[in-house]
């Protein structure tokens, strides 16, 4: 009999807690929009089995000498993880478009208001009472607006760890609804005939170009601003080993099983902050409700700002392209050509968009620098 005690108190059932039994279900629920919905599964997958495991009473794999906690202090704590993919994203990323007609990088400049938008939010919200966030945690809330999960996973690993989760959740969270949050944002702000409007061929961007743009990139950016160098650097050397065309084995490797490993570490170590007693507290709701505003604003600026190079612009810019401009890398830009054709069946704003969204990665990239360095 006593056995038997001893079983059913060891058990999870016995111990485990109503904030944790909460807390597995918001993890069920983030694979079903993986699985099911499809939404950012890569991350989506990892993160929420990540937190099954971090949320089940005795399992010790999310904390003290546990995997998911050392690959957390190896890979989040250090940067290491965010800056590895960001490696990959710039092996996986064509500048051309953006080399082709460089006046979208305003559009992917206008989009990051909403980072700085959503900092001030959340300021103003700690100033009322409302939450109690400090300039550090309303820094890496406010990244949110870049709709860039390695960069915000990378700044709130830097400025607020104990808000990694919560962070990780609503970046991308965010970016798997772009198909839903930004048509309805870029159908207001735009007219009939502005979302008709068909831009001219892009013109071939050179080789030369391509492996000179991520050489003057990073010198440029990182002399200026020494705390965005880590993120810009390594998405630099990614995109450097794309173009060079001499080290394509390399290449190959970062965009396929290099970023596939570290996705899957990155994703279980993020879910082993989604323990109860880290996100279910008040400030998780205001991080959500920060993080929508931070993406819907971002959306909004750049679609104004869409609207105003087409109107100083001798080519026609369509508005729609920056919406791209929130780096979400590549599904903002196939959005952006949805919407543009149902206005116009042969309008095709897909590459157009891909120049705002580059923009947009590289945006995001300084405006964690900038972050970090005023933060810190």
């Amino acid at each position: 009999m006593e056995m038997i005690e001893q079983i059913w108190t060891g058990s999870g059932i016995y111990q485990i807690t109503g904030g944790q039994l909460g807390m597995i279900v918001v993890c069920l629920l983030l694979l079903y929009l993986g699985i099911v919905k499809k939404f950012e599964p890569l991350l989506l997958v990892t993160i929420g089995f990540g937190g099954l495991l971090s949320n089940i009473p005795g399992v010790e794999i999310a904390t003290g000498d546990g995997l998911l906690h050392l690959a957390y202090e190896v890979g989040i704590e250090t940067g290491a993880f965010p800056l590895i993919i960001f490696m990959g994203v710039g092996a996986l990323t064509d500048f051309g478009p953006l080399l082709a007609n460089p006046r979208t990088l305003f559009l992917g400049a206008a989009a990051q208001f909403g980072i700085f938008a959503t900092l001030l939010g959340a300021l103003g919200m700690t100033s009322l009472g409302w939450m109690d966030f400090s300039l550090r945690e309303a820094a890496a809330i406010g990244i949110i607006g870049g709709a860039d999960g390695p960069t915000a996973i990378y700044v709130a690993g830097k400025l607020a760890p104990d808000l990694l989760g919560a962070i990780a959740v609503a970046a991308y969270s965010y970016m798997a609804l772009v198909p839903l949050i930004q048509p309805p944002i870029m159908r207001l702000l735009t007219s009939e005939s502005e979302r008709r409007i068909e831009m001219v061929q892009l013109r071939e961007v050179s080789k030369a170009e391509r492996i000179i743009f991520p050489l003057l990139l990073l010198l440029l950016v990182a002399l200026l601003l020494p705390s965005a160098a880590p993120l810009l650097g390594m998405l630099a050397f990614g995109n450097l080993m794309r173009e060079c065309g001499v080290v394509e084995r390399l290449s190959d490797t970062t965009q396929n099983a290099l970023i596939n490993i570290v996705t899957i570490f990155l994703g279980l170590a993020v879910g082993s902050k989604l323990s109860a007693e880290q996100f279910l507290v008040p400030s998780t709701l205001g991080i959500l409700l920060l993080g929508m505003v931070a993406f819907a604003i971002g959306t909004a600026s750049g679609v104004l700002m869409g609207k105003l190079l087409n109107r100083v612009s001798k080519q026609p810019i369509n508005p729609l392209i920056g919406a791209a401009g929130v780096s979400a890398v590549p599904m903002a830009s196939r959005v952006a050509n949805k919407v543009g054709l149902e206005a116009n069946p042969h309008n095709v704003l897909l590459m157009h968009a891909m120049g705002p969204n580059v923009a947009g990665v590289i945006g995001s990239a300084v405006a964690a620098g900038i972050m970090i360095m005023f933060a810190s």
